[in-house]
């Protein structure tokens, strides 16, 4: 699947799910500006995948200066055609636990740089009359999972913005999908759940397909969304779960 001559933006993309997405880009063919904080992981990216990428560092929580960063980023590439909202973090405490504080740091970092990164690039798609948005979601925006009550909502709303978005944005040309990853495995999630047997076993049990999935499987679908193969799909929210979120 080649996607000649388009650039895409993809935030986080120096690691895990983001640099798994970020690979396939590159290989259909896709530039790749990869987004992210760190210097050194940044670095690392750009030497794996060469002149088929670009970064920039930055911190996205600074949502005042993102309009000038998306200006700068046309300039310096040209035409950003597609966005891949998929950096995020998380926080694992109890409802009761979560400070206001805490909370409002999940949700500016995992919704509300969404928003603002979205509005953004969408103003620049709007002038060329075509684009394609791509959120990552979570299984948390789909079922109860303890301990990532600021995480789960972030990914709710997200969730709802691509579907309100789509709306707004398709007739001016822009897809806005969404996918919603199961069990992905890393060497992180891994552990966690080898440290946790009753977990792993619950984890296991309803998922149809019993095994996690790899990063490269989200990545595939990634890339189908946001191409011209996907030209007539747009307000979905894909699990790519190996049927967990449907698992009895």
């Amino acid at each position: 699947m080649t996607e000649s001559k388009k650039t895409a933006i993809v935030t986080g993309g120096a690691t895990g799910l983001g640099k798994a997405i970020t690979k396939a880009f590159t290989e259909a063919g896709i530039f790749t500006i990869i987004i992210g904080r760190t210097q050194k992981k940044l670095d690392a990216a750009k030497e794996e995948f060469g002149d088929r990428c670009g970064y920039e560092q930055f911190d996205l929580t600074n949502l005042k200066a993102i309009p000038d960063l998306v200006d700068a980023l046309e300039k310096k590439y040209g035409s950003l055609n597609i966005l891949v909202n998929n950096a995020g973090i998380h926080l694992k405490k109890f409802a009761l636990d979560t400070t206001d504080e805490e909370f409002q740091k999940v949700i500016l970092t995992n919704q509300n740089v969404v928003f603002t990164l979205s509005r953004e690039v969408a103003k620049k798609m709007v002038n060329y009359g075509s684009g394609a948005i791509l959120n990552i979601s979570s299984m948390a925006a789909h079922y109860g999972i303890p301990q990532v009550i600021g995480y789960t909502a972030a990914k709710s709303a997200v969730e709802g913005m691509t579907r309100a978005l789509t709306v707004e944005w398709a007739p001016k040309g822009i897809r806005v999908n969404a996918i919603a990853p199961g069990f992905i495995y890393s060497e992180m999630s891994a552990k966690a759940l080898n440290n946790d047997p009753e977990r792993k076993q619950k984890v296991f049990s309803r998922t149809p397909m019993g095994r996690m999935g790899q990063p490269e499987e989200v990545a595939s679908a990634a890339l189908f969304l946001v191409s011209e193969a996907a030209s007539y799909i747009t307000g979905v929210v894909l699990p790519v779960d190996g049927g967990n979120s449907i698992g009895f």
